[in-house]
């Protein structure tokens, strides 16, 4: 079982960038399937990036591909969501998961961290 604690959100204005950690403990990070998700108030949540543990490969949401970039930090294990040229409709609460497989449900969650985007 691992334990998830995202951090680094905060206020920042249209254009401006943001760097979110999510800090593994428990097992180690290189275990599971990673991803980033976020809902923003009033809406479902929503997929935002991947890390596949089989084979490293990232993914991502059309809404966010070329400003959002997902890494792990092994040795921190710790994975980050870097986001830049951020926009007011990427206000919502980002949350990491982690699963045990590469397909189907996330096994655990964190309990997210607010991003707020000022236009």
């Amino acid at each position: 079982q691992v334990q998830l604690v995202e951090s680094g959100g905060g206020l920042v204005q249209a254009g401006g960038s943001l760097r979110l950690s999510c800090a593994a403990s428990g097992r180690t990070l290189s275990s599971y399937d990673m991803a980033w998700f976020r809902q923003a108030p009033g809406k479902e949540r929503e997929f935002v990036a991947r890390l596949s543990k089989t084979n490293g490969i990232t993914y991502y949401a059309d809404s966010v591909k070329g400003r959002f970039t997902i890494s792990t930090n092994n040795a921190k294990n710790t994975v980050y969501l870097q986001m830049n040229s951020l926009k007011a409709e990427d206000t919502a609460v980002y949350s990491c998961a982690a699963r045990y497989r590469s397909f189907g449900t996330y096994d655990f969650w964190g309990q997210g961290t607010q991003v707020t985007v000022s236009s």
